[in-house]
């Protein structure tokens, strides 16, 4: 993205980071069947049938599931990965705006040619809780799933994708920078209200940070000022937990997953980069950016080369 003032300058580093997510059966065992094995050794009134716990399913409360049900860190690692996309502007392209830039700004029409390539797929949209659901618990996904996210809140975000995400059928998840919030300079940004919409509307609201900065670089009271305060703000914006978190630039580093875990955050999204964490995998999961130059069968291909 290309900003005037010193505030956004670095999102035009992400474009440099990028590379070239249920309905549940549960199957229990018949309590009759139980009982009917059991009365073969001893008197049934004497055995009642194990209390039956309930499995975590992509419709649970991921906040509710217990944290002995949660998979080891290798265990998530060995996870078929589900392809996320990435999307910033979706605007037309303009005079000034560069190559690298164009990489990460989508023409209106090259946006909605891809989601219709996703939906003519056959992929179905899924969210941050059932990716974490998936990946934390092996609860099921559907054949096809897809994560479509969506950086910075952009405004038209708000006014182009979600609409046509919602004809297909799909929801989206957009991660919030707060210090933009209601802006309308050279690039319009998403007011509160609109942020709420769109969570009423079924999509997900994540955090972005304040103002961009890598979390790399943070120290004492910027993990308070770029984390603590947006995500406190967003939750009153929406009224709903904010459990999802996306890297600026998609830069991270381990101290970011550790301090992030430490605020009840679940799932945290950097970019292309093949290395996740070992420890916490699930505050490092990959995305690629969707290229404003990719026709939808490239689209297509890099899902299926970048995730496996």
């Amino acid at each position: 993205m290309i900003f005037k003032g010193r505030l956004f300058l670095p999102i035009l580093i992400s474009s440099l980071t990028a590379g070239p997510f249920f309905s549940c059966t549960q199957q229990q065992a018949s309590t009759s069947t139980l009982e009917a094995s059991a009365a073969s050794v001893e008197d049934p009134k004497e055995k009642t049938a194990p209390e039956s716990k309930p499995v975590p399913t992509a419709n649970t409360d991921p906040a509710s599931i217990p944290a002995s049900k949660i998979a080891d860190a290798a265990t998530i690692l060995g996870r078929k990965q589900v392809p996320i996309l990435c999307y910033h502007q979706i605007r037309e392209w303009r005079p000034k705006d560069s190559e690298n830039a164009r990489s990460y700004i989508m023409p209106v029409q090259v946006f909605k040619d891809q989601i219709k390539m996703l939906a003519d797929s056959g992929y179905q949209s899924i969210s941050p809780d059932q990716l974490y659901a998936y990946l934390a618990t092996g609860a099921p996904l559907p054949e096809k799933p897809v994560m479509i996210t969506f950086d910075d809140g952009d405004l038209e975000q708000y006014e182009l994708a979600a609409p046509e995400l919602e004809k297909h059928g799909f929801k989206g998840a957009f991660f919030i920078m707060t210090a933009s919030i209601g802006r309308r300079g050279y690039q319009h940004y998403m007011d509160k209200q609109q942020i709420k919409d769109l969570a009423d509307r079924g999509h997900t609201i994540g955090c972005h940070t304040w103002d961009h900065h890598n979390v790399k670089k943070y120290q004492g009271q910027d993990w308070v000022t770029q984390i603590e305060e947006p995500t406190k703000k967003l939750e009153t914006i929406t009224g709903k937990p904010v459990r999802h978190f996306a890297y600026p630039f998609g830069l991270w580093n381990h101290e970011a997953t550790v301090e992030l875990k430490k605020r009840g955050y679940l799932g945290a999204y950097q970019l292309a980069e093949k290395k996740r964490d070992e420890e916490n995998p699930l505050l490092s999961v990959r995305r690629i950016i969707a290229s404003g130059y990719w026709s939808p069968r490239t689209l297509h291909n890099s899902m299926i080369n970048s995730f496996k």
